[in-house]
C-alpha cells in the first residue's frame, strides 16, 4: 500500500511543481504577442503619420508650385502690359518722327523758296541802284510813240504784278516757316516726352524681367504654360509688320519709279535683276532652305504646333520652335531680306522679324535686353548676326523663338532649317 502512495505523491508533487510553470510560461507567451501587437500598431500608426506627413510636403509643395506659377503669370502679364505700352510708344514716335521729317522737308522748302525771291528782289534793288533812281511816271513820259506808251505801260504792271506776287508768296511762305517752326518745336517736346515715357517703362520692365527669372528660378518643373502668346499679341504684331511691308514695297516701288524715270533702259535693265533675287526667297519648306539661325545645333525645347502643359495638362498651339541656349549667344539670319520689326512686343519680348520676299517672313523672339543689333528698314544678309538670345517677354529660360511666316500665317520652320 505504502508502495502504491509513493508513486502517486511523487506525481503529485511533479503534476503541483509543472502547474504553475505552465501556466507562467502560457501567460509570457500571450503578453508577448500583445506586445507585438502593440508596436505594430505603433509601426502601423508611425508609417500612417509618416506618409500623412509626406503628402502633406508634397500639397505644400504643390500649392506652393502653384502659388510662384500664379505669381509668375502675374508678372508675364505685367510684362506683357508694360511692353504692349512700350510698343504704342514706339510706334507714336515713329508716327512723330515722320511727320517731324515731313514738317521739316516743308520748312527747308518754304525757306529756299523766300531766300530765292528775296534775291531776286536783292538784284532789282541793285539794278536799281546802279541805275539810279526812275519813277513809273518818267518811264511812261519818256515813251516815244503811242506804241511804245502801250508796251511801257504792259511792262510796267508786269513788274508790278510780278513784284506783288514775289511779296504774297513770301508773306505766305514766311507765315508757313513760322508755322511748321512753331509745329517742329512741339513735335520735338513731344517725342522728347515720348523718349522719356519709354525710358521709365524699360526701367520697369527690366525689374519686372528680373523678378520673373527670380521665381522662375524656384520652380523645379518646366512652365511651358507660361510661354503661351495670347492670340491678340500675335495678331497685333503681324499687323503691325504687315503695314511694315506693305510701306517699304511702296517706297521701294518710288525709289524704282525715280530710278526709271533718270534712266529708263537702266532701270528696266535692273528690273529684271532685282525680281530675280527678291523672288529666291524660300518657297517651300523642303531640304533646309534656310540658314541656321544659332552657332551651333540645339535640341528643341518646344515644336511647332499644339503641345500638352506639363503643369496643367492642357493643349495649347505653338507657332514657332523653342531653341533653348545661354543668354547672349549671337542670332544670325536665316536668309537675306528686309527688317520689318526690332523692338519689344508683348508675349514676344524683343523681337525681330525679317522680310525675305515672295511673302516669306522669319521671326526671332525672346532676345535679351540690349540685344537687337538691326533697326526697322535696314537690309540684311543671310547669316549675319541680328540679335542675341535672352529671356525677355513670355519667357521662363534663356532660348530663341524662331518662327517662318508665309503671307503672315505660321508654318512649321523645322524643315527650313534641316530638322
Amino acid at each position: 500500500m505504502k508502495k502504491r502512495i509513493m508513486p502517486l505523491v511523487v506525481a503529485l508533487g511533479i503534476s503541483t511543481t509543472l502547474l504553475p510553470y505552465a501556466v507562467a510560461n502560457g501567460a509570457s507567451n500571450s503578453a508577448k504577442i500583445d506586445q507585438e501587437i502593440a508596436n505594430m500598431k505603433k509601426m502601423k500608426s508611425a508609417a500612417e503619420q509618416k506618409a500623412k506627413d509626406v503628402q502633406n510636403q508634397l500639397t505644400q509643395v504643390q500649392q506652393e508650385k502653384q502659388e510662384t506659377a500664379k505669381d509668375i503669370e502675374t508678372l508675364m502679364n505685367q510684362v506683357d502690359s508694360a511692353t504692349a505700352k512700350l510698343s504704342g510708344l514706339n510706334v507714336q514716335i515713329e508716327n512723330t518722327t515722320e511727320d517731324l521729317e515731313e514738317n521739316a522737308k516743308q520748312l527747308d522748302e518754304a525757306e529756299k523758296r523766300v531766300e530765292t525771291r528775296d534775291e531776286l528782289l536783292k538784284k532789282r534793288m541793285r539794278i536799281m541802284y546802279e541805275n539810279g533812281s526812275v519813277s513809273y511816271l518818267e518811264v511812261v513820259l519818256n515813251s516815244t510813240s503811242f506804241s511804245d506808251f502801250i508796251d511801257r505801260m504792259s511792262a510796267l504792271k508786269s513788274i508790278v504784278g510780278q513784284d506783288k506776287e514775289i511779296l504774297e508768296a513770301n508773306k505766305k511762305d514766311r507765315a508757313l516757316v513760322a508755322e511748321k517752326k512753331q509745329q517742329i518745336e512741339k513735335q520735338l517736346a513731344y517725342v522728347k516726352n515720348l523718349y522719356a515715357q519709354t525710358e521709365t517703362l524699360k526701367q520697369d520692365l527690366l525689374v519686372k524681367e528680373k523678378a520673373k527669372e527670380v521665381k522662375i528660378a524656384s520652380l523645379s518643373a518646366e512652365q511651358q504654360h507660361l510661354e503661351e502668346i495670347s492670340s491678340d499679341q500675335e495678331q497685333a504684331i503681324m499687323e503691325y509688320a504687315k503695314k511694315e511691308s506693305q510701306l517699304q514695297a511702296k517706297k521701294a516701288a518710288d525709289a524704282k519709279a525715280a530710278a526709271a524715270a533718270a534712266a529708263a533702259a537702266a532701270a528696266s535693265r535692273n528690273s529684271s535683276s532685282i525680281g530675280g533675287s527678291s523672288g529666291g526667297g524660300p518657297a517651300t519648306g523642303s531640304g533646309g532652305s534656310m540658314g541656321y539661325p544659332l552657332p551651333k545645333r540645339v535640341a528643341l525645347s518646344s515644336g511647332f504646333g499644339g503641345r500638352v502643359d506639363p503643369i496643367n495638362g492642357s493643349f495649347a498651339g505653338h507657332t514657332g520652335i523653342d531653341m533653348p541656349s545661354p543668354q547672349g549667344t549671337d542670332i544670325y539670319a536665316a536668309e537675306s531680306g528686309t527688317v520689318l520689326v526690332a523692338s519689344e512686343w508683348s508675349g514676344y519680348g524683343n523681337c525681330v522679324i525679317i522680310d525675305h520676299g515672295g511673302g516669306v517672313w522669319t521671326l526671332y523672339g525672346h532676345i535679351r535686353n540690349g540685344g537687337i543689333k538691326v533697326s526697322k528698314g535696314q537690309s540684311v544678309k543671310r547669316g549675319e548676326k541680328i540679335a542675341e538670345v535672352g529671356s525677355t517677354g513670355r519667357s521662363t529660360g534663356n532660348h530663341l523663338h524662331f518662327e517662318v511666316r508665309i503671307n503672315s500665317k505660321p508654318v512649321n520652320p523645322s524643315s527650313y532649317i534641316g530638322y
